[in-house]
């Protein structure tokens, strides 16, 4: 949630620098209710004024004597409650409707974010890794899983239906053996590991930015719970409402988590095989960070990101999002795209953001320093994925493919699956009775 001082103060230049990113926001509503509310908040302490000085003169027309007056005045105070009480009311309807426009508007781009309407203006900053040069015709992971006993696509629709997963076997060992592999790298190169329930409630949703404006992406039950789209509501929701320490920052954490999104708006997008789904593996990082260093600890979270797919021998490539592109809470976001021989392409794997301190307003996050500064600031929020566990068994079987249909399992998670190097077609395991 933007600053409503600094916006009213700044709109003209906060309305440039969000440009198409503001979509059909309305700012000159917000004005009006601005102005509308200092307006109440005048009058208010204006009757306020005017029954402290009433009460003063009935206090002293009773010490007088001069009843009759004073029953006068406190008629007067009487009035001017009655009007306080309406005023009060008008005050708190509208603090309310400028609260709710403020959770809707996104956040200001940083000024190092390149300006653009959609993904086509994003910007390349490196490349890392060759993409695999076949020498046979590369199989896409929704023919290779189910071939290999990995993925099951039908058993996903009959328990649940479209667009949920079943692993199996193999499929189910690499999936949980990637989660381990991310989550102790992670935890060698700093971030504490947490465990967090996989539902949340609307105040912790609000929190991150997913409500109000993104309710029907979110699965949700009649008890007021949804289903997290993502560990980062939770792992930034941990300290809502606190102040923390600055000598403590960055606080860098980790998660794994299923992950359940609706994806109202993405029909058409990607829908076979596991890119997009309803419910995904995936592990979070989120850190906290004083405002100076923020722009720092986002360059280390994208290393941090990096490595796992350098580990893991997969050729990717990283991007910075243009304004038209990014999302709703984020200052600046980069976007890390593994290579996938299904689409001779990259396809994201994780989203790397620093959103200031959008969040941290909304939460109430601040940290203080005694000896530095009175009272406490806004942290920092930021949050990446590290990796999404599903996109990541795709590449790993993808990029991994033999010409007999068999993956090869990269070095780094044979001791997370108990030294296993290959994983064989069915068919070939029913041959030779395995």
């Amino acid at each position: 949630m933007l600053d409503g001082r600094y916006l009213r103060e700044n709109l003209e230049a906060v309305r440039t620098a969000m440009g198409k990113r503001a979509g059909d926001w309305d700012f000159d509503r917000f004005m009006a209710l601005d102005d509308e509310r200092r307006t109440l908040i005048q009058e208010v302490e204006g009757r306020q004024a005017l029954r402290n000085e009433a009460s003063k003169r009935i206090g002293e027309m009773m010490r007088a004597g001069d009843h009759d007056e004073a029953e006068v005045v406190k008629a007067e105070v009487r009035q001017l409650n009655d009007e306080l009480q309406e005023l009060d009311e008008r005050l708190q309807s509208t603090e309310v409707a400028v609260r709710e426009l403020l959770l809707r508007i996104p956040n200001i781009p940083d000024e190092s974010v390149p300006i653009g309407d959609d993904e086509s203006d994003n910007v390349e900053i490196r490349r890392v890794g060759e993409p695999p040069a076949f020498d046979f015709e590369p199989v896409a992971h929704w023919d290779l899983g189910p071939a290999l006993g990995a993925i099951d696509f039908e058993r996903g629709v009959k328990l649940a239906k479209s667009r949920f997963v079943v692993l199996g076997r193999d499929g189910a060992r690499l999936n949980r053996a990637l989660i381990n592999f991310m989550l102790d790298t992670h935890g060698a190169r700093g971030y504490t590991e947490w465990s967090v329930p996989a539902m949340a409630n609307e105040e912790t949703l609000t929190g991150t930015g997913q409500l109000p404006k993104f309710a029907e992406d979110l699965f949700h039950t009649d008890e007021g719970l949804y289903l997290i789209p993502t560990a980062e509501v939770q792992l930034t929701n941990l300290h809502r409402d606190e102040v923390l320490e600055a000598a403590d920052l960055p606080l860098r954490y980790c998660a794994y988590t299923p992950c359940f999104r609706e994806e109202a708006g993405a029909a058409g997008r990607d829908t076979r095989g596991m890119i997009r789904v309803h419910q995904f593996d995936k592990v979070e990082l989120v850190k906290f960070a004083r405002p100076e260093n923020s722009m720092d600890e986002l360059e280390a979270m994208v290393t941090d990101a990096e490595h796992i797919l350098e580990r893991l021998g997969i050729a990717f490539r990283t991007i910075v999002l243009c304004t038209g592109d990014m999302g709703f809470g984020a200052a600046k976001t980069y976007d890390i795209e593994v290579w996938l021989p299904s689409y001779n392409d990259y396809k994201e794997i994780s989203s790397c953001s620093n959103c200031g301190d959008f969040q941290a307003r909304r939460a109430s996050i601040k940290f203080r320093s005694p000896g530095e500064f009175k009272g406490s600031r806004l942290c920092h929020t930021l949050n990446g994925s590290g990796l999404a566990v599903g996109r990541t068994l795709v590449a790993v079987l993808e990029n991994y493919q033999q010409a007999d249909g068999s993956v090869v399992v990269p070095e780094v998670l044979r001791p997370y699956m108990g030294g296993q190097e290959v994983i064989l077609p069915v068919v070939a395991r029913e041959g030779d009775g395995s």
